[in-house]
């Protein structure tokens, strides 16, 4: 972690501490013998998207801002990253899906936690704008989260999004 992020008083310390919280329900959802227990996964699901709607509603345009306009040279890929992520919380979420969306996380996770990565560099792009900003990344807003569907239109949506991010699914993804 970078320097100065370990605490809540930083971005950094904000968003990992809420990944860490989002991790702990996602293993809560699932029961030891693979089930998944569907409030549970519904409140990971609500906290995941309202978490991607921090980065992007807030966190990356306050750093283009500050940048002069111009996005974090990382934004692309995050918001490819997202859109694969907040697909794959769309169909039913069988072993598969949620293996996939685990392994997808724990490489989007590494593009914002570590020293390079987006938390450090917005904690350093945005120092100037800590107070009202910290208040906004702490009181963001729930976001509605629709029903999950396997329709075939969704599956395609899902499998299109996560391969435009550059994931590769497994062959026994639903669809």
């Amino acid at each position: 972690m970078c320097d100065g992020g370990e605490g809540n008083g930083s971005i950094t310390g904000i968003l990992v501490a809420d990944h860490r919280r989002l991790e702990r329900l996602l293993d809560s959802a699932v029961s030891r013998d693979g089930r998944v227990e569907r409030d549970a996964y519904d409140r990971f699901r609500a906290g995941l998207l309202r978490h991607i709607g921090i980065e992007e509603k807030i966190l990356l345009p306050a750093a283009q801002r500050r940048n002069g306009g111009v996005p974090l040279p990382i934004a692309a890929k995050l918001r490819l990253d997202h859109g694969a992520i907040a697909a794959l919380l769309m169909p039913t979420p069988t072993s598969v899906v949620l293996a996939t969306l685990r392994a997808i996380l724990e490489r989007h996770d590494l593009l914002e936690e570590g020293q390079e990565g987006l938390y450090c560099t917005c904690d350093a792009v945005l120092r100037d704008d800590d107070d009202r900003l910290m208040d906004r990344l702490r009181t963001a807003p729930d976001v509605t989260v629709l029903p999950c569907s396997d329709a075939p239109a969704v599956l395609g949506a899902v499998r299109r999004a996560v391969e435009r991010a550059g994931f590769v699914l497994p062959g026994d993804f639903p669809g």
